[in-house]
């Protein structure tokens, strides 16, 4: 079974999700739009962070996800 794991730091003001295996990572590329794309030796992305997110110390980050049957 796939995972994804979102992790949420709010001193960092991250929010990282990962749908590949992190200890994969090979490579970082910055898109210009505050995110930055996590790769694996092939190039293919199992990982984003978005910088700079951050919601009110009160609010509930609520994450939900779609899948496309193949």
């Amino acid at each position: 079974m796939e995972q994804v794991k979102v992790f949420h730091d709010r001193t960092g003001n991250t929010l990282t999700v990962w749908f590949g295996n992190p200890e994969e990572e090979y490579i970082c590329e910055e898109t210009g739009d505050e995110v930055v794309l996590m790769k694996d030796r092939t190039g293919r992305v199992i990982g984003f962070e978005k910088l700079n997110f951050s919601t009110s110390a009160s609010e509930q980050l609520r994450i939900s996800f779609e899948t496309e049957s193949v």
